[in-house]
């Protein structure tokens, strides 16, 4: 198992519980998505794997998370980032005063080789045209659907194993939802299909679904192969079909494994 998520919970500031006896399991080459409400724990859930709790004064205060065997609550973001976690935030942010390519540029301070770096910047200009159009604007003149394309190119500049997604698809008409999975799709398999877990409404573009509510996790589901109608609507639907019974409060052995 790549990532693994054991019980955790998430507090801020020592008194507000945000996450409590979440277990995740994300397999090589899995594509997982988070699914809930408003405050439910998503993007939290994400930041305590990426390591972006604390400049929010929020720690992971019980449970385990390892990625690739290795215990991640002891290693800083930038460790994290060169261990191979790459986490795409709510929201875009991408620096709009910097061009895309500047942008893509930011994310390569691991790589060393010139070479190296030309190569992985004409590939993402490749997987995303639409930034080669634009290449020398500023970035926050970009459209929704392009800084959304640029944060994703810019986190497979570092060259991820795992990618987290934050609503990829916020604020952005379907058809530009289409055409950024589109892509991603096309990335995944160029990439040798890199592991993903995702915080979404496309549910359907997953192959597993976790569900979130009152900060815990309550039950885990499939895309239901009988849903009709384009990707967006299907998803924007939440035609999951669930697997198991709700999740088990605080015992992992009764995690399911679907």
């Amino acid at each position: 198992m790549l990532l693994s998520l054991n019980n955790i919970e998430v507090v801020y500031d020592r008194v507000f519980l945000a996450v409590k006896s979440v277990s995740i399991d994300v397999p090589e080459g899995g594509l997982v998505a988070l699914l809930g409400a408003n405050g439910a724990g998503k993007s939290t859930t994400l930041k305590s794997v990426s390591g972006l709790l604390k400049p929010e004064r929020g720690e992971v205060t019980r449970g385990e998370i390892a990625f690739s065997g290795q215990d991640l609550l002891d290693l800083a973001p930038p460790e994290r980032v060169r261990a191979g976690i790459v986490h795409v935030l709510e929201g875009r942010r991408v620096f709009g005063q910097l061009t895309p390519e500047e942008n893509l540029l930011a994310a390569t301070s691991m790589h060393r080789d010139r070479a190296h770096v030309r190569h992985l910047m004409e590939r993402t200009f490749a997987w995303f045209p639409r930034l080669t159009e634009r290449a020398r604007t500023r970035s926050g003149y970009l459209s929704g659907g392009e800084q959304q394309m640029l944060a994703i190119g810019r986190a497979l500049m570092t060259e991820p194993k795992l990618l987290l997604l934050d609503e990829p698809s916020l604020g952005l008409a379907p058809f530009l939802v289409d055409e950024i999975f589109d892509k991603y799709k096309a990335a995944d398999v160029a990439w040798d299909k890199k592991p993903t877990l995702k915080v979404e409404i496309m549910a359907d573009q997953s192959k597993r679904g976790l569900g979130l509510e009152n900060v815990r996790c309550a039950l885990r589901c499939r895309p239901c192969p009988a849903a009709s109608g384009s990707a967006t609507s299907r998803a924007r639907g939440g035609r999951f079909r669930r697997q198991c019974a709700p999740e088990s409060r605080g015992r992992p052995s009764d995690r399911s494994s679907s």
